[in-house]
């Protein structure tokens, strides 16, 4: 196992591109970085930085360590974060992992309506992707995740909240931002376009990429973007066209017109909890997706009426 401490020298070398600056960083002397780099690559088994260039710069396999090291790195200071403030509050905690685009999805809402429901529960919200929180769930990192691929584990219940409908996104000027009625994927065989997330896989952009390729058409992919707020201005900036969840229409349009798709295409949401959970602030959050649901005239999900 990878020590963790070597991991940070690593990152901070990689970021600073120079072991004195990073040593200067660090609060320690550069001959004790610079073996403890060696050891991580001894450990390895493989150079992690071609030390012929100046900056420092990263082999391949240094590339693919540092993309890891970043993740772990940043899911242990959460860890740390939520168990330091768990250690001084005395309220119930319930902490909810979300992607990005249930944020239009009007995942705001029923957090607001959550909070007034559950005063005594301190909510903390963290945005991860779906394959994440599947791991954050079994690890009790999260207790809630709001997400949008299908998955399988045992450890872990889905339900699938609704499935929204995706619709073409285009710059105000392009030539079919203006057309009537709805687009058909032939007319968007050739256009440039920009997938979300660029990783990890599988994620959003296989659903757009498969929707394409069941209707025998090979996308022509342009840009693949790291979240959905980049995409969009992406596609606001005319670097191509992009295929999205429907809600996204309420968030942006002054730069941004949407039209619906000619084919039937959905992305479905996906709320998950671990199996066997029973806690009342689970409970309580199913209760306000049904209420809420109901009043916006969304379908109920049977398994949510289970929960309230």
């Amino acid at each position: 196992m990878i020590d963790l401490r070597l991991l940070r020298y690593f990152v901070m070398v990689a970021d600073e591109g120079n072991f004195n600056r990073a040593a200067e960083r660090l609060h320690m002397a550069q001959p004790p970085l610079s073996r403890a780099i060696q050891q991580l690559e001894g450990h390895v088994g493989a150079p992690l930085l071609d030390r012929s260039n100046r900056p420092l710069r990263l082999t391949s396999v240094g590339r693919l360590l540092y993309a890891q090291a970043v993740q772990v790195l940043g899911r242990m200071e959460d860890v740390e974060a939520m168990v330091k403030a768990a250690a001084v509050s005395k309220r119930r905690r319930l902490v909810i992992g979300f992607v990005s685009s249930t944020i239009y999805a009007r995942l705001p809402e029923l957090i607001r309506e959550f909070r007034k429901r559950a005063e005594n529960v301190e909510l903390v919200m963290v945005e991860s992707t779906t394959l994440d929180q599947i791991a954050a769930l079994k690890d009790g990192r999260i207790d809630i995740g709001f997400g949008r691929i299908r998955f399988e584990d045992p450890a872990v219940r889905r339900i699938v909240l609704r499935d929204e409908k995706m619709i073409a996104a285009f710059s105000i000027g392009h030539r079919l931002a203006a057309g009537e009625g709805p687009v058909s994927l032939r007319d968007l065989a050739d256009e440039p376009q920009i997938i979300y997330p660029r990783a990890p896989r599988p994620s959003y952009a296989d659903q757009v990429i498969s929707l394409f390729r069941d209707h025998a058409i090979e996308p022509h992919i342009a840009h693949e973007a790291r979240e959905l707020q980049i995409a969009i201005g992406l596609v606001a900036a005319e670097e191509g066209m992009a295929i999205v969840p429907e809600s996204v229409r309420r968030a942006r349009s002054h730069d941004v017109a949407f039209r619906d798709l000619a084919e039937p295409a959905t992305s479905p949401i996906i709320m998950s909890h671990r199996l066997g959970d029973n806690s009342p602030e689970l409970a309580l959050m199913g209760a306000v997706i049904a209420r809420k649901y109901e009043e916006w005239g969304y379908g109920v999900p049977a398994a949510l009426m289970e929960k309230s």
